[in-house]
C-alpha cells in the first residue's frame, strides 16, 4: 500500500492562448476514480460548446489508477501530456481537465503536445501542495511528569503531540508512522513504567501543507 503521496489542497484553474487556440486546464484533488470522473463531466457540462476536454488522473490504489484522454485531438498530444505535468510536480489524486477552443491555426501535433503540457503546469502552478503521509495514530494519558517525559521523547523524533486536553492527566496523541507505530507504544510503556494508557488507533492519511 501507498505510503506517503502529495496531492493539492483546492480547485485551481488556469489559462493559456496559443494562436488563438484557448486551452483552460482545470484542476482538482480527486480520492477515487469515480470522483474524477465526475468532475471531468462537470467540465464538459461546462463547456458543451469546446471542441475537446482532455483529461488525465492519477488515483493512488491497489494498483495505481492512470487514466487519460484525448478527447478527439491527435493520439498522444493531450492526455498524455496532462499526465506529464502531473508526473513532472509529483502529484498524485489528482485530475486536470483541460478544454480547447480552437482558434482557426493548426498546431500540429508537436504544438498541441506542449499547448496542453504547458496549460496542465499553469492550473498546477496555482496550487498549494498537501502531502499525505499513512500513519498511525497513538492516544495517551499520562500523568504530567510522564507527559513531559513522553512529549520530550517524540519531539527528539520530530513527532509532535496533538489534541493535548488537560485534567488530573494529561490526554493527548501522537500520529506515528505505520512501521514505527507498535515500537513506540511498546516504548511508552517502559518509559512510563506502564502507568500510562496506551490506545494504538487504525491507520489513515495525515497532511501537512507546503
Amino acid at each position: 500500500m501507498v505510503s506517503e503521496y502529495t496531492t493539492i489542497k483546492d480547485d485551481k484553474s488556469n489559462e493559456l492562448v496559443e494562436k488563438k487556440s484557448r486551452f483552460i486546464a482545470y484542476i482538482r484533488a480527486v480520492y477515487s476514480e469515480e470522483e474524477a470522473l465526475d468532475f471531468i463531466e462537470k467540465i464538459k457540462k461546462k463547456h458543451y460548446d469546446a471542441r475537446h476536454n482532455c483529461h488525465g488522473y492519477v488515483v493512488v490504489a491497489e494498483p495505481e489508477l492512470r487514466r487519460f484522454s484525448d478527447d478527439g485531438e491527435p493520439s498522444g498530444t493531450a492526455g498524455k501530456s496532462i499526465l506529464e505535468a502531473l508526473d513532472g510536480a509529483g502529484l498524485s489524486n489528482v485530475c486536470i481537465v483541460v478544454t480547447r477552443y480552437f482558434g482557426g491555426t493548426l498546431l500540429g501535433t508537436g504544438g498541441l503536445t506542449r499547448a496542453y503540457r504547458d496549460a496542465a503546469k499553469l492550473a498546477i502552478e496555482e496550487c498549494e501542495y498537501l502531502k499525505k503521509q499513512l500513519v498511525r495514530r497513538i492516544d495517551i494519558t499520562a500523568s504530567y511528569n510522564d507527559y513531559g517525559k513522553i512529549k520530550y521523547f517524540f519531539e527528539d523524533k520530530g513527532i509532535k503531540t496533538a489534541n493535548e486536553e488537560y485534567s488530573d492527566n494529561v490526554s493527548f496523541s501522537v500520529n506515528a508512522p505505520v512501521s514505527d507505530a507498535e515500537m513506540y507504544a511498546k516504548k511508552l510503556v517502559d518509559l512510563t513504567a506502564a502507568k500510562a494508557l496506551i490506545k494504538v488507533e487504525d491507520d489513515s492519511f495525515w497532511e501537512e501543507k507546503y
